[in-house]
């Protein structure tokens, strides 16, 4: 696996190994305090009137839960969970399937909700405040508009990117909660947890060496610790400790604060190529011959967290702290002095 796909959010397939690492209820699931508070007072509630739950949108970057999120109020509630994704529902006939074979107080999670086309969108509203299903029959003169009856269900929507979602959307969700990074404590403790189901003996040390350098995000913790477990048993070592943690992240180009190759490249190409910023976000992508949505939604949130670069309204700044951190001295520290 590439060094630069350990570090990306979106789902790989070794995340769908039969051994999961994902909570199965909230109570197994660490960090987002306040979202889950909120959670299992509206989950408690709609239990207690019989009632379906509020739809939800779920927003933040990649790999910081929002799939088990949604598993989770499944297994809560009790019901079956349908799953499907914006780019996947091409046409309003594929949503019509979705929503008709759901059962009462069913959950629909639409992963990548600000993909979905507009006419499939559209066909969404009234399913979402009314449950009733419009459908146009027949084309031309001949065309007849019927309206089906659904069961009442709990969509969850999640997005790395809420403003692409339009207004009539993002307004159809009752309850819509805000995933960040984790800190570092949060993240040794899931460390710690996935290293008990993988059967991986590990010390709070490398645990937390880890954790530093996992991105403030869970997905890519349980990823690296994964990575660290193969190194551990190449090199024939039954106990990870923190200087094997390290030797391990080192091979994998990850440095003391999370950044890998391509983080400390997009830094450089700022500051050597473009003299510090600012630079836009297309020009960026082009002299990285890196997807912009992939430099927007997996590295620079990143980057913004941790202080390495600013975003203004010209494009991205590379900060005193990046020039810092790759050991090159900002720019007018490198101008001869007057004379």
């Amino acid at each position: 696996m590439p060094r630069e796909a350990i570090l990306r959010g979106e789902e790989l397939e070794e995340d769908q190994v039969a051994l999961s690492l994902r909570p199965q209820r909230l109570s197994e699931f660490i960090g987002q305090t306040q979202l889950k508070e909120q959670l299992k007072l509206y989950m408690e509630a709609a239990r207690a009137r019989g009632d379906i739950l509020d739809h939800i949108l779920l927003h933040g970057p990649p790999g910081l839960g929002k799939t088990t999120l949604a598993f989770i109020v499944a297994a809560e509630m009790g019901v079956n969970i349908k799953i499907s994704s914006g780019p996947a529902i091409e046409r309003p006939g594929d949503l019509a399937a979705l929503l008709t074979n759901l059962n009462p107080k069913d959950v629909l999670f639409i992963d990548e909700i600000h993909r979905l086309r507009r006419n499939v969108e559209e066909l969404l509203y009234p399913a979402m405040e009314d449950f009733k299903l419009d459908l146009i029959i027949g084309e031309g003169p001949h065309a007849q508009s019927i309206r089906l009856d659904l069961p009442k269900f709990t969509l969850i929507g999640a997005t790395t990117r809420t403003g692409l979602l339009t207004n009539p959307l993002r307004d159809r969700f009752e309850v819509v909660f805000h995933l960040d990074f984790y800190d570092e404590s949060e993240l040794k403790e899931i460390v710690l947890r996935g290293a008990s189901i993988l059967g991986v003996k590990i010390t709070e040390d490398a645990a937390q060496e880890i954790a530093r350098r996992a991105r403030g995000t869970p997905r890519v913790a349980n990823r690296l610790l994964k990575r660290v477990r193969d190194f551990a048993q190449v090199k024939k070592k039954s106990l990870v400790d923190k200087e094997l943690a390290r030797q391990a992240l080192a091979m994998l180009q990850i440095d003391e604060e999370g950044l890998d190759e391509l983080d400390r490249k997009i830094l450089r190409t700022i500051i050597e190529k473009f003299g510090g910023g600012p630079v836009g976000l297309e020009t960026l992508s082009a002299a990285l011959s890196e997807e912009k949505d992939t430099l927007s939604e997996v590295y620079e949130p990143y980057l913004l967290k941790k202080g390495f670069i600013q975003r203004t309204p010209q494009g991205r700044v590379a900060t005193e702290r990046a020039y810092q951190h790759l050991g090159i001295a900002p720019a007018r520290s490198r101008e001869a002095p007057l004379l």
